[in-house]
Order: structure tokens, then C-alpha cells, then sequence
């Protein structure tokens, strides 16, 4: 039986980029269908009525949302070739540990830095560089988050490496003085094919922030 896989997904978003990552190193084709997030599609709604956004994975006709719980259905599925997860209970609740990290803190604190001025910016900025850090931490002397491969919470993390530029940018931070170890690792990650082919050009997304800047009047 064809086995028909669509992805929903509006392209900057990090979270999208996750589940496209997760299809680049399974060897997976599918059919990206671009998100217009102003006027969602009828299909949007249908497939992800509960909370209404992208991305949304549809294997056979059946949705997954939620980044994160889509990566690793797709690695539960296509289980011949590049796990993502470790086979091991512990590393594989450990790895969804620091992957639910990076959920809950790289997009809303590092949101402040380009959302928000003067006393709110320079928290924002303080508690962003406190989070990098202990990821910083976490990866130590590895090649990335899982060890010697890449894993679940560098798919979970590389997605924002597209961001960094505004981030730096508007929130007036240096990511390679603060935390060269995480840049180095976000370098190693874009070297790899089904990273660098899944992730949009840093200066293209810095174009995207500075226009929602402009409709948000913070410029």
C-alpha cells in the first residue's frame, strides 16, 4: 500500500522545520503544502481543529500535530534507518526531557528579544542567555545532544539556529561569546544534508522578523 505523507507548515517556523528535518534523515517524501496563517486552509482546520496552527503531519489521511509528538511518530514508523530516539528508556526519557526544555523556552524567551524594549528586552536577553547556557551545559564535550549523531533534541534545537541572527540582532547579544560551544555544535548540525536542506537562510528569516516588527509598530 503507498503510504501518502503531507506536511502542513508555514516555512520560518521552527517547529515545522523539526518535522522536516525528522522526514530528511528518514529518507521520506512528501507533500509540503505552504500555510497561509492569515487565512488558513479548510484542510488546516479539519486536521488540526483543536488548536488550529502548523505545522500538522498527515500520514494516510490521519493528523499528528505537535511538533515534537510528530517526530517521533515518524521515528516510531520508519524505524528501519536513522533513529532519532535512544533505544535505551532512560536516554530516551532523558533526551524528551531536554527536547520539552527547548519547547517551552528557546521561542518565548527568545520572542522577548525582538518583541519587547528597554527593562523587558534586557530580561529577556538575561533569561536567554541563562537558558542557552545550561544547554550548554547539557551538550558538555559531545558532538551533539544524543552523543556522536544526530539526535531527537538536536532536531528539537537546530530549528532556532535560523533565528539567531535576529535574536543577536535585536537583542544586542553575541551567541558565539556567550555560548561558543552551542554555536559550534549549531555549525556541526547545518553540515548536515538533511539539516542544511530543511532550514531557511538565516538573513531570509531576519527579513520575515523585521517585517512582523513593522506590523507589530516596533520599528
Amino acid at each position: 500500500m503507498a503510504t501518502e505523507v503531507i506536511l502542513l507548515d508555514f516555512w520560518p517556523s521552527p517547529f515545522g522545520m523539526r518535522i522536516r528535518i525528522a522526514l530528511a534523515e528518514k529518507g521520506i517524501k512528501y507533500e509540503y503544502k505552504e500555510e497561509d496563517l492569515r487565512n488558513k486552509s479548510p484542510l488546516l482546520l479539519q486536521m488540526n481543529p483543536v488548536h488550529k496552527k502548523i505545522p500538522v503531519l498527515i500520514h494516510n489521511d490521519k493528523p499528528i500535530a505537535e511538533s515534537l509528538i510528530a517526530v517521533q511518530y515518524i521515528d516510531e514508523v520508519w524505524n528501519d534507518k536513522s533513529p532519532l530516539l535512544p533505544s535505551d528508556s532512560y536516554e530516551r526519557a532523558h533526551a524528551r526531557f531536554w527536547a520539552d526544555y527547548v519547547d517551552k523556552k528557546i521561542y518565548e524567551v527568545g520572542r522577548k528579544l525582538w518583541t519587547k524594549k528597554g527593562e523587558e528586552q534586557e530580561a529577556g536577553k538575561k533569561e536567554f542567555i541563562e537558558v542557552l547556557k545550561l544547554l550548554e551545559q547539557e551538550l558538555g564535550n559531545k558532538s551533539y545532544f544524543g552523543g556522536d549523531k544526530l539526535g531527537y533534541v538536536d532536531i528539537a534545537f537546530i530549528p532556532f539556529y535560523t533565528w539567531f541572527k535576529a535574536y543577536e540582532t535585536f537583542g544586542n547579544l553575541n551567541i558565539e561569546k556567550e555560548c561558543p560551544k552551542i554555536l559550534s555544535w549549531a555549525k556541526r548540525c547545518i553540515k548536515i544534508e538533511s539539516v542544511s536542506k530543511s532550514l531557511p537562510d538565516q538573513d531570509k528569516v531576519y527579513d520575515f522578523i523585521v517585517e512582523i516588527r513593522k506590523k507589530l509598530g516596533i520599528e
